[in-house]
């Protein structure tokens, strides 16, 4: 396959165009995913302090989500405007697009990493840390903090070399990274003794490594699009567009912020430390699962945003449509796995007794109607695809913001049923978020989509 029909897509099938995005993009959000994840399975058998230590790794979600989530501001905010101007031809002001984000990208970088340090300790105190998961917590964020500007950097960034096409490539900048953090995760915490600190420091360094061959590829010769000096100072015209449609990734992830840090002080409260150890697996165990469905709208996301931006109202209208069914699909069948292996799901982080014993019954509750999530994605990934960015900010804010954390702090008081509570917030907002942000796509921008 040569050069051009891999990256423009307004030829050939609609269907494998998303596809041969979508598999190296799953596969490298999987590969991305193991930098956090294999750090839970090394630390959730550490010991006699693993299950503590797990926890208090699980305290810092909400500070590594808000990274992610000025990571998503500026690489989801640009990548689908960049994608509808290479698809009109406009390269000079693609490239324009993409060099404001890297300098954004560095700005908040910098500035979160200064934040972060100064406010860590009360900030994870306010997450529901105790006295027994304080220490572990320090231990990783601080770490995680001074090396976060290389995890924006190779999340952000990467978002360039999918909407170009080169999902291989992308792939292989998270893969390098990984592997790296795989190879020095024992090193650092079991042959060196630094428990979670050697976990902090085998993220960050690999990072780091990821970060620079993002920068080498889209600064070489072998990208259609490059970065380029004089398109790093930044514009307000261009700024106000990456930030503004920005929001709806950015206002996801902080919602889920939110609702981490909601989950966490009513599950402290009502079921004490093993209680944020199983939404600790939860959300470890929702990362993995969620990886085809984060694949395959954030493939057909570059799809949908060039073909509108050529006009081709009937090719957009097709990706929409694989894309609603394929994630449905899925979601039903991983729906149906997770129900009836619960302790399999489980015991990849931790095997204690206690753990397992409450987060069987949460894990039920937690992921019931787990396909409704599906409906969500699908509406976001449209709305931001096509820029439009007030309706992918209110769907972001109505599910986790305006369900999720009022039901998360109602609910435990509800008929007791206390821990319980908390972990039936999130099928009910997938309900009631699902079905909201798909119709309202259906009706608003589907059926309106000139054939």
């Amino acid at each position: 396959m040569n050069l051009q029909s891999e990256t423009d897509f307004s030829k050939g099938s609609v269907s494998s165009n998303i596809i041969r995005l979508a598999v190296p993009m799953t596969l490298a959000q999987l590969v991305n995913v193991l930098y956090n994840i294999v750090d839970r399975i090394y630390i959730g058998r550490m010991g006699t302090d693993a299950t503590n230590a797990l926890t208090g790794l699980g305290v810092c979600f909400p500070i590594i989500t808000m990274v992610v989530a000025f990571a998503n501001l500026i690489g989801m905010g640009g990548a689908p405007l960049f994608s509808m101007q290479r698809g009109a031809g406009q390269d000079e002001e693609a490239e324009g697009i993409m060099g404001n984000c890297l300098t954004l990208l560095l700005c908040f970088g910098f500035g979160l990493t200064a934040i972060g340090l100064l406010v860590r300790r009360p900030l994870l105190l306010a997450l529901g840390a105790s006295s027994v998961t304080l220490p572990y917590a320090m231990s990783y964020i601080t770490i995680y903090l001074i090396g976060n500007v290389f995890v924006m950097l190779s999340l952000g960034m990467n978002n360039f070399i999918n909407a170009q096409g080169f999902g291989r490539t992308g792939m292989l900048t998270v893969i390098i990274g990984a592997v790296l953090n795989l190879i020095l995760d024992p090193i650092f915490i079991f042959a060196l003794h630094m428990g979670v600190r050697g976990a902090a420091c085998a993220t960050v360094l690999s990072q780091f490594v990821a970060a620079l061959w993002t920068m080498r590829f889209l600064t070489g010769s072998h990208t259609l699009l490059r970065l380029r000096r004089r398109h790093l100072r930044l514009q307000a015209a261009r700024v106000k567009k990456i930030l503004t449609l920005g929001l709806a990734g950015f206002t996801m992830s902080v919602t889920n912020s939110l609702v981490q840090v909601a989950c966490n002080s009513s599950l402290q409260f009502f079921g004490g430390d093993v209680y944020v150890g199983v939404m600790t697996v939860l959300n470890s165990v929702r990362e993995i699962i969620m990886l085809p469905i984060n694949g395959i709208s954030g493939s057909a996301q570059p799809v949908i945003s060039f073909n509108y931006g050529a006009a081709l109202h009937a090719r957009v209208r097709q990706a929409i449509r694989f894309m609603s069914i394929t994630l449905i699909v899925y979601s039903l069948a991983v729906w149906g796995i997770i129900s009836l292996f619960p302790h399999f799901f489980i015991h990849i982080f931790n095997t204690d007794p206690a753990l397992t014993a409450a987060g069987v019954p949460a894990m039920h509750v937690y992921f019931f109607g787990f396909f409704l999530m599906a409906l969500q994605f699908s509406g976001q990934a449209v709305f931001t695809a096509l820029g439009k960015s007030r309706h992918a900010i209110f769907f972001s804010i109505f599910r986790k913001g305006i369900v999720v954390i009022p039901l998360t702090l109602i609910l435990p008081h509800v008929c007791s049923l206390g821990v319980y509570g908390v972990f039936l917030a999130e099928p009910i907002s997938n309900l009631l978020g699902g079905v909201a942000c798909f119709t309202t796509m259906y009706r608003t921008v589907y059926r309106k989509l000139k054939t």
